[in-house]
């Protein structure tokens, strides 16, 4: 998943969307290339496809859709000339080794805050009041499902619908997290999703835990993480007002939702002092729910069984699955990305983010709800899986060389997230 405090040097913040997005109409094109690879097959030429992302301008001219295209200042952006391509080596004094280059400001603000955290993780339980302790645990809930419901179940994988009240909750609840513009973050999610484990991966398990968790937000992407994350189908969600409104008062909206309103709260409604209301609320909470979502990029990705497809990193691991609101499950998620329960599991104690979707599809306000069906799970398990399954889990399949995908939902075209 992708998380807090990544001022990516190669997309920076989308500016005066709303006025570029009123005459926008968002369409996918095919372009067709013959070239010397070219293969003739049955009589017919097997040519070069390539999808390509574009909208039409108020002169209806076509034009690709890019950051670039919304006002943005791409003066930073990272060259896509071959020679470019290729990652340096960088070093830390003299030892240390590194494949892409250190984001100081990222490095130095995250461990200050985590050097806060430490200090305020011993001190604060022997000043704070309870219900100081109580409305942390409500608004880590929070933003908890505005990630993990918002912008993971519905902006990446589409595996349900909202009707706009509930977009609206979402991005508010996804704003008290405190990470980075949904665009981002749906962005490097979908890239994670389709080339999971490799160089274009934002945070690739392959290069250790602390990467995984949060080295990757302290480092330059990797080329690869660059080039394909442009290539990703972005549309859908720049089309989204709601996604629009948020990324023109992105940084407001941060800034009240994850530390102002938290810690006014305690001070008002219940005395409690502006250090330990702005302590437990904007470094304490904070901190903890940033962790939380980047185990799921690591711990989740290490550690726990698989019994969905033993071929892949992700794994079941039900500590995440509680810290994470059910996002633990990525064995099972890696496989089905599109279910919007992340899990075969339909216990609510560990899943409390599908409890909040089903409570919402109940008024109306979720519908289309995609999960398989049993017999495609069974048969995936049966298939894949290391055999560990409660119910279908009885020694591994020999399947072992068929090739990694995820398994696309009935009747939709698999875009690898």
């Amino acid at each position: 998943m992708g998380v807090a405090n990544d001022s990516d040097s190669d997309f920076e913040e989308i500016t005066n969307i709303n006025d570029k997005m009123n005459h926008v109409q968002a369409v996918t094109v095919v372009e067709t290339t013959l070239d010397e690879n070219s293969k003739c097959v049955n009589n017919q030429i097997k040519s070069n496809i390539t999808k390509r992302n574009v909208f039409k301008d108020s002169n209806n001219n076509v034009q690709q859709i890019t950051k670039e295209s919304l006002n943005v200042d791409s003066s930073k952006q990272t060259s896509t000339n071959d020679e470019d391509d290729q990652p340096m080596e960088y070093t830390l004094l003299g030892f240390i080794k590194f494949k892409s280059p250190i984001k100081w400001l990222n490095t130095v603000s995250i461990i200050l805050i985590h050097l806060i955290f430490i200090f305020g993780f011993f001190t604060y339980p022997l000043y704070g009041k309870i219900l100081t302790t109580l409305w942390g645990f409500v608004v880590g809930g929070i933003c908890g499902f505005g990630v993990t419901g918002g912008a993971h179940r519905f902006w990446c994988h589409r595996s349900y619908k909202a009707k706009l009240p509930l977009r609206i909750i979402l991005m508010l609840c996804y704003c008290t997290a405190g990470q980075n513009t949904l665009y981002d973050w749906v962005r490097d999610h979908r890239v994670h999703h389709k080339y999971s484990e490799t160089d274009a991966d934002p945070h690739n398990s392959n290069r250790g835990f602390f990467f995984a968790h949060v080295g990757w937000l302290m480092l330059q992407k990797h080329p690869e993480v660059i080039k394909k994350g442009r290539a990703i189908d972005m549309s859908d969600v720049l089309a989204d007002p709601v996604i629009q409104f948020h990324q023109k008062y992105f940084i407001p909206l941060k800034i009240l939702c994850c530390f102002i309103l938290p810690t006014i709260v305690p001070v008002y409604f219940w005395g409690e002092s502006w250090y330990m209301a702005f302590m437990s609320q904007a470094v304490l909470r904070y901190l903890f729910s940033l962790n939380f979502t980047w185990l799921v990029n690591s711990a989740a990705h290490m550690w726990g069984y698989k019994p969905y497809d033993r071929r892949i990193n992700p794994v079941e691991n039900v500590a995440v699955a509680v810290v994470a609101m059910g996002e633990g499950w990525h064995n099972y998620h890696h496989v089905f990305p599109w279910d919007y329960k992340a899990a075969e599991l339909g216990d609510y104690k560990l899943n409390i983010t599908t409890f909040w979707i089903d409570l919402f599809a109940k008024i109306g306000w979720a519908y289309d709800l995609k999960q398989p069906s049993e017999d495609l799970v069974r048969k995936t398990v049966q298939k894949y899986g290391d055999g560990c399954h409660s119910v279908w889990g009885h020694g591994q399949s020999e399947n072992i060389h068929a090739p990694v995908e995820a398994i696309p939902a009935p009747g939709e075209e698999n875009l690898g997230y």
